[in-house]
């Protein structure tokens, strides 16, 4: 029998680990569970992921793109008078409030390189791709240090069970990247004749 031209099949698959991890975590993820979670045949996962390392390179790859997203769309680019600080700390705040699962996912997934080397250059992807694009907006040294801290910032929040605190992350980040400068003050005009003009000590006083 020919086989049914599916060409949607491979990202059901990815689809289906992503769920299975997010409802079991990593432990429950095999070849068999993501095969009845994407109602494909057994043999369909291993067609496509020979190993589940692969599967979970290119289900950490997709569930990357959450906060990595998010960055790129945000103004820190678009606008060069955008507060970077600020707006990385809501944009932080928004994440951590929206799917939590996802978010634990997220996590989940990139914590796992620890033990599953070839997890490795899949996050270090994430944190570069993050860091290149704040690198437009500061330098690559201080984008990688944004995205260090960004990091600790939420896996504490994740890992205790802290509320996520907007204001100390913008004070935080504001010690790595200075507010973008503001407005230039307009030159004073000139002095009314019955005014003496200030000198770098103040008014002269005549005595």
């Amino acid at each position: 029998m020919a086989r049914r031209y599916d060409p949607e099949r491979r990202q059901r698959i990815i689809d289906a680990a992503i769920r299975v991890t997010g409802r079991s975590g990593i432990a429950g993820l095999s070849h068999r569970t993501v095969a009845a979670e994407a109602d494909v045949p057994l043999g369909s996962t291993t067609y496509h992921f020979a190993s589940l390392d692969e599967l979970l390179v290119a289900a950490l790859r997709q569930a990357n793109e959450g906060f990595a997203a998010a960055v790129r769309e945000s103004g820190i680019l678009a606008d060069p008078r955008c507060d970077v600080a600020t707006e990385l700390a809501r944009l932080t705040g928004a994440w951590l409030a929206g799917d939590r699962t996802g978010v634990e996912l997220e996590y989940e997934l990139y914590l796992a390189a620890l033990r599953r080397p070839a997890l490795r250059p899949v996050a270090a992807e994430w944190a570069e791709g993050v860091a290149d694009t704040l690198a437009a907006r500061t330098d690559p040294v201080t984008a990688r240090a944004l995205v260090a801290l960004l990091d600790g910032i939420c896996l504490q929040v994740l890992l205790t069970g802290v509320p996520y605190d907007e204001r100390y992350a913008r004070e935080m980040l504001a010690r790595l990247v200075p507010a973008a400068p503001g407005p230039v003050p307009a030159a004073p005009g000139p002095f009314p004749a019955d005014q003496p003009a200030a000198g770098p000590a103040g008014p002269t006083t005549v005595g």
